[in-house]
């Protein structure tokens, strides 16, 4: 090969590489907008619209990134996923104790509620009207309110399991610490008790 054809060829490797950091940009940068715009306006009333003009681009680019709003919607439950990993329940299995392991795991499961809060607070109360965002929110946290069942739930009693369910809703926690005023703390002991001082039968 000639140092002519070097040359092209070292420039069509540079031009190729160019475009796509541009078009990875591009995506993430639509990716970010709806993010946004899910969080602060709630992904049922969010167009696609709304999205390509925030992220700066032609509704066309965004089409050509995302052709419909269900692969829009999981590129934004997993980059949330990824910038807020949930606590993971397999952390807990080790805690031979039911109720200290159900106090650490409460703890941890309120920080991330407390974290997320206004992101996850838009999603709850769309996905009960919207069917894509419950189709996107049951993929993303039903999986992880099935471990977290699994794990606290191990060793204790069909009713307090029940009571398990109200511990870890996210409602529940919004009730005890946003509404009520108790602190994190206070709020994670209210619930544990709740479920632990439940007959096991």
């Amino acid at each position: 090969m000639s140092a002519q054809h070097r040359a092209v060829k070292k420039r069509r490797t540079y031009t190729l590489g160019r475009r796509a950091e541009q078009q990875a940009a591009t995506r993430q940068r639509i990716v970010e907008a709806a993010v946004d715009l899910h969080t602060r306006v709630g992904p049922a009333r969010t167009t696609l619209s709304m999205i390509a003009e925030q992220a700066g681009v032609q509704r066309h680019t965004l089409y050509a990134h995302f052709p419909d709003e269900r692969s829009l919607f999981l590129a934004c439950s997993g980059l949330f996923a990824e910038r807020n990993p949930a606590p993971d329940a397999q952390a807990w299995r080790g805690i031979g104790d039911p109720p200290a392991r159900l106090r650490q795991g409460l703890a941890a499961i309120y920080a991330w509620y407390a974290d997320n809060a206004e992101v996850l607070a838009s999603v709850i109360r769309d996905a009960e009207h919207h069917a894509l965002t419950r189709e996107t929110a049951a993929r993303q946290f039903g999986p992880l309110m099935a471990a977290y069942q699994e794990v606290l739930g191990d060793g204790l009693g069909p009713r307090q399991r029940a009571m398990l369910g109200l511990a870890l809703s996210f409602h529940t926690w919004r009730t005890l610490v946003r509404d009520a005023g108790l602190a994190q703390h206070a709020a994670v002991d209210a619930m544990a008790r709740a479920v632990c001082d439940q007959p096991q039968e």
